[in-house]
């Protein structure tokens, strides 16, 4: 079963995020707290949303998105940051289930695009997204700045 998260669902949500650091092998990278979470997708101005993916009653996946914007469309897009199911739940569907939700949620809001990036060490994932239609973005790179590159940045004139 595939549902929209709830407030109720932070711990859960806080865990499965936890289980996919230490998926992509980073698992001292999250940062996030049970109440950074409940604002950032309940609070007065939600940044993401999340859905989950449950098996006998316990949420065993997620997909945590946030809406972008493409200047080129003139439309919204849907941008997937996290996707992940319990290693345990695999094979049943439910990461399939998750993207074509989505993919339902883009469609019915009148996006253009439905993206996310995916680590290059990642072969089953890329497979299996590319099984289901996706294209990788070969001629573009994620750049990113953060921490004190990003404080020094703001500060720069």
């Amino acid at each position: 079963m595939i549902r929209a998260a709830t407030p109720s669902d932070i711990p859960a949500i806080h865990r499965l995020i936890v289980e996919l650091a230490i998926y992509e092998k980073e698992p001292d990278a999250v940062k996030a707290s049970h109440d950074d979470l409940a604002r950032a997708l309940f609070g007065d101005k939600p940044a993401a949303e999340c859905v989950l993916a449950e098996q006998d009653g316990v949420p065993v996946g997620l997909a945590l998105f946030f809406t972008n914007f493409s200047t080129w469309t003139g439309k919204p897009g849907q941008y997937l940051e996290d996707l992940f199911v319990m290693p345990s739940a695999r094979g049943a569907g439910l990461g399939k289930a998750l993207l074509v939700h989505l993919a339902g949620i883009a469609v019915a809001r009148g996006y253009g695009r439905f993206e996310w990036s995916v680590l290059d060490w990642n072969t089953p994932a890329i497979g299996f997204y590319k099984a289901l239609g996706a294209k990788p973005m070969d001629d573009w790179t994620v750049m990113r700045v953060d921490g004190d590159a990003l404080t020094a940045l703001a500060n720069s004139q």
